[in-house]
């Protein structure tokens, strides 16, 4: 038996779906671009800034931590990463940021820039910062930043999330020049970091297979073996980043969000007419991967942040080919959520991602906003002809039943709840676009069955339904 509180559930999986009974299919969605919210001009920063990560700390700022440097030296001759630096910035509604002269690193002879850490500290090839949200940690560490150092992951902390000081080195068993994640999981008291690795791939003849790895820990010292995520049956896809949390709007669901890695074997007519041809021939002269190697964006989601549900169909693609994309750095998404307005007035709010641009293209990088629906990565969707979603049974606490739904104009839902005794009651027809729209029923009320199993059926025509919510 499934008991779900008010907790919201999302239609991301089959946790609470009876699938001998659902016909309704799983429906993946992708967010939409805007406009760009940063631009990486400045001497210390270029055409490399990425790595993009952000939370909201507790004053109300967002805080974000990137990369600043060049990909490539001045005559295109060199792979450059010995001159990355830690670069920082903030905002308080999520589409305006600032880069705040801090005064703490010098470049260039002036310490008037965004830079927290420089190569002075440390040889950076990324940094993510979390805010320790353990009631055991310490003050001075509350913010801590993990990073590849000296062949291994390495924490750093700070009591204030912009004075930052070397701290342990966490493990060294895997590779780590991608973003590496850590967090706190409160309801198993632990820490998760999540950070790349390399296995066998099943053809002798193929390069090894890039991978995501976790560790956990209970104090952020000693950590466990790295285990490998477990995607099932899943095809063994290259996955590069992993870009995972947990869901602000349902915190017993993880996300992440990994770009794939897929690398060509050779030149063909596609890379012929692909754009960016001219600086894709300077890039193989480095190294050929560099300009067979292509990268997008996939959705996975998991209930206990170690097996996962990958939806393996791109959920950002590289896009209409413009002079600056189809690249290995396309579809890197930042690590972080932030719920902003609508982008029409007087719609519901929406969740704001954020994607890097121009990578390798020797111009500043920019980093643009993207936003999606509320719960809007995947839904349980029905065509004309109509369909249903049936649940396991499971109990609930509360008196309304809101829903984030979508139907056409000729589209509707209905929702029966139904009782282990066979009571039960039924909404009336639903119809419309709406992120919380508060169910109207025929007669009763979900306060008539909260607390007992029940069996929720949803009966759906050309309409979408996101997730729920009783409260």
């Amino acid at each position: 038996m499934l008991y779900i509180g008010k907790r919201r559930e999302l239609f991301w999986d089959n946790y609470i779906i009876d699938t001998d009974k659902t016909t309704a299919s799983l429906k993946l969605h992708s967010p939409i671009r805007r406009e760009c919210v940063l631009v990486h001009d400045e001497p210390w920063e270029g055409d490399g800034s990425d790595y993009h990560n952000f939370f909201k700390d507790k004053n109300g700022i967002y805080r974000m931590y990137y990369l600043g440097w060049q990909t490539m030296n001045p005559d295109k001759t060199q792979h450059t990463i010995d001159d990355i630096c830690i670069c920082y910035a903030e905002s308080t509604d999520g589409i305006n940021w600032v880069k705040p002269r801090l005064g703490l690193c010098e470049f260039g002879g002036s310490k008037e820039n965004n830079i927290i850490l420089d190569r002075s500290t440390s040889k950076f090839d990324n940094f993510f910062v979390m805010r320790d949200s353990n009631p055991a940690c310490s003050p001075d560490e509350i913010y801590k930043g993990i990073a590849e150092y000296n062949r291994g992951l390495w924490c750093f902390t700070s009591p204030d999330g912009i004075h930052f000081k070397k701290g342990w080195e966490i493990t060294r068993e895997g590779a780590f020049d991608s973003l590496n994640v850590a967090l706190w999981d409160p309801d198993r008291e632990i820490y998760i970091v999540y950070f790349r690795g390399y296995h066998p791939a099943q053809s002798p003849e193929d390069t090894p297979v890039r991978d995501i790895r976790y560790i956990v820990s209970k104090d952020f010292r000693h950590w466990s073996e790295p285990r490998l995520l477990d995607f099932g049956d899943g095809d063994d896809i290259p996955l590069y980043t992993n870009c995972i949390s947990r869901y602000y709007r349902a915190d017993h669901v993880f996300v992440g969000f990994p770009t794939r890695y897929i690398e060509r074997k050779e030149w063909n007519d596609s890379f012929e007419k692909l754009c960016g041809k001219k600086e894709r021939l300077e890039r193989i002269k480095l190294s050929p991967r560099y300009g067979l190697a292509l990268t997008d964006c996939v959705f996975m989601n998991s209930r206990d942040g170690f097996k996962w549900n990958r939806f393996d169909e791109a959920f950002i693609r590289p896009g209409p080919e413009e002079p600056h994309n189809w690249v290995y750095g396309d579809c890197y998404p930042a690590l972080g959520m932030i719920e902003t307005p609508g982008v029409y007035p007087g719609t519901d709010n929406e969740i704001s991602m954020y994607l890097m641009a121009k990578h390798w293209m020797g111009i500043p990088a920019e980093l643009h906003r993207y936003t999606i629906r509320l719960d809007g990565f995947v839904s349980r969707n029905a065509t004309y002809k109509p369909q249903k979603v049936v649940t396991k049974p499971f109990v609930y606490e509360g008196s309304e039943l809101r829903i984030n739904f979508s139907t056409s104009a000729i589209g509707y839902i209905y929702i029966k709840l139904t009782a282990e005794d066979g009571s039960s009651i039924e909404s009336d027809e639903i119809f419309g676009d709406k992120t919380d729209r508060l169910v109207g029923f025929k007669s009763g009320s979900p306060a008539d069955l909260a607390g007992k199993p029940v069996v929720m059926e949803i009966t759906m025509s050309d309409a979408d339904i996101y997730s729920f919510k009783f409260d």
